[in-house]
């Protein structure tokens, strides 16, 4: 028998205690959600809080390690496979734009929808059922001939939500699907998802914009670490509430007191001139300066990454990046020019980006330093290990031996090894990309000795973390990227964690008291 939701709805999905672990991750610790019919019922949470890995088990894409999922009444383990979460109805629309870019916009529409043997619906008719729905999201009919790149993000993005449309769900999940439409086309998806939702059909929300959450939210689901911390109603919450629930703090956090003057602080040695992340968004400014931590802050995606990889040369952003010495300046256009310019980079991926799994810790250590540990045209290790035995007893790195494989190492170790190897190129700037992800806590604590110890000692360090109390408890100022621009630049003194997750949002309370005295003015 079909369970009901507090307002009589039948409940289309149920998850009650579930729990996900990959390796040593928990990524799912108690998580509880459920999504009835005609309603939309918004999950909202930081990185990392779960929300993906939900998605991901009502997806299909994972099993759960325990709890249960109920589907339509039915008791189930979990999903085995996307297309049996299909064949309950469920369809979801993923944030990122999955397409077959050199396929007509009807191939992707119908991408996976039918058996590639047998058809249910002749050409004719699949032409207008995706005439209809491309045409109620863009607001005009298009060539449905068309090759997918040749669209525009939005329209693509609009593309995928109309091959779940096709499907006919009965639990529509859209995983920040939204981010990617420009306003016009969310609008008019908020217009389908009313009309489906008057049908039945359950709407399960992830975004990160609280209007869009107040536009159309019924009910809204806050996880934090893997947990569902709490439910509320549609007109029971605010959304300082609920960042505080996000944040795992009360809305009034005690404010960080600054560990040191601005005064403190050494002249400017990097400087972003005009700098636009993507081709429409806003040019902005930002000087670096020498002994300085700078955080680069927001949601996965908003432009802290490309922001990093400008200031090395690399990436699609537009404007400059001068390095500033006392000699004069240098417009730093790719990375062998960051490089020349004593600016060192740590990647994010380190299994991917940084280590060669083949080689021993000594010679993983030494790729940037080769030419200094030459002679005649011949390598010599004996300098490399030296330098190495340095490092080892200045960063606290554990290892059995210098020729042992870097594989042999803990992530936490390895990431030492990895910065131990920038440091000896003797940089003035390190820019650092998310360096305590997947480490231990240890690991942690040793790196942000060494980062403090660095910046103290002149150097300047620009680093991405996707960890909020790494801004709060490390940062001389955070700057905060929101939707691919610079968005707020936060200084450490006064910094509270609810305010840095509320920047992460766009500040929904203020935006709606600024609202509020707008629409005052206009009315007086």
């Amino acid at each position: 028998m079909t369970a009901a939701a507090p307002g009589g709805r039948d409940i289309l999905v149920r998850a009650t205690s579930l729990r996900k672990a990959f390796g040593q991750t928990k990524a799912l610790t108690d998580c509880t959600f459920e999504l009835a019919a005609g309603e939309v019922h918004a999950i909202a949470g930081e990185n990392g809080s779960g929300k993906s890995t939900l998605v991901k088990i009502l997806s299909g894409v994972h099993q759960p390690d325990d709890g249960e999922l109920e589907v339509g009444g039915e008791v189930l383990r979990g999903l085995a496979t996307p297309r049996l979460a299909q064949q309950h109805g469920i369809v979801t629309v993923f944030q990122e734009i999955l397409v077959a870019p050199a396929r007509s916009v009807l191939d992707n529409i119908w991408l996976g929808a039918e058996s590639p043997l047998r058809s249910a619906h002749r050409l004719k008719e699949k032409k207008a059922i995706a005439s209809m729905w491309v045409e109620r999201l863009l607001g005009a009919p298009i060539d449905l001939s068309t090759p997918m790149e040749d669209l525009s993000l939005s329209d693509r993005q609009a593309c995928c939500i109309a091959r779940a449309l096709i499907r006919d769900p009965r639990v529509l999940i859209l995983d920040e699907a939204t981010s990617a439409l420009d306003v016009e086309t969310r609008d008019r998806l908020f217009e389908v998802i009313e009309e489906i939702g008057q049908k039945g059909t359950g709407v399960a929300l992830i975004t990160h914009r609280m209007d869009e959450i107040e536009a159309i939210g019924d009910r809204i689901t806050v996880m934090r670490s893997g947990r569902t911390v709490e439910t509320l109603e549609r007109g029971s919450w605010r959304p300082r509430q609920v960042v505080a629930l996000m944040s795992g703090t009360a809305e009034t956090d005690a404010p960080r007191q600054a560990h040191r003057d601005a005064a403190d602080l050494g002249p400017v040695v990097l400087r972003a001139e005009d700098l636009r992340l993507h081709r429409d968004g806003a040019p902005f400014d930002v000087d670096i300066r020498a002994g300085e931590l700078v955080g680069l802050a927001g949601l996965e995606g908003h432009g802290q990454q490309e922001f990093l990889e400008a200031l090395r040369g690399f990436g699609p952003a537009q404007g400059r990046v001068v390095r500033v010495t006392a000699d004069g300046e240098a417009v730093i256009r790719n990375k062998a020019v960051a490089a020349k310019n004593r600016i060192a980079y740590v990647p994010r991926e380190r299994g991917r980006e940084s280590l060669f799994g083949w080689m021993s810790i000594r010679e993983n250590f030494g790729m940037p330093t080769l030419r200094k540990d030459a002679a005649g045209g011949w390598l010599r290790p004996a300098a490399t290990r030296r330098r190495l035995e340095d490092y080892v007893r200045r960063l606290g790195i554990v290892l059995g031996g210098p020729e042992d494989r870097i594989t042999t190492l803990s992530g936490g170790n390895a990431q030492k090894v990895i910065i131990a190897r920038w440091l000896a190129s003797d940089p003035l700037i390190m820019l650092l990309n998310d360096p305590t992800r997947g480490i231990d806590i240890n690991a942690k604590r040793d790196l942000y000795t060494l980062l403090k110890r660095l910046t103290a000692e002149g150097m300047a360090i620009v680093m991405l973390s996707s960890e909020v109390d790494e801004h709060i408890d490390l940062m001389d100022r955070v700057l905060v990227f929101r939707e691919g621009e610079l968005y707020r630049e936060m200084p450490a003194e006064g910094l509270t964690r609810s305010a840095l997750v509320s920047a992460f949002f766009g500040d929904p309370d203020e935006m709606k008291d600024d609202q509020d005295v707008i629409e005052k003015e206009e009315a007086s």
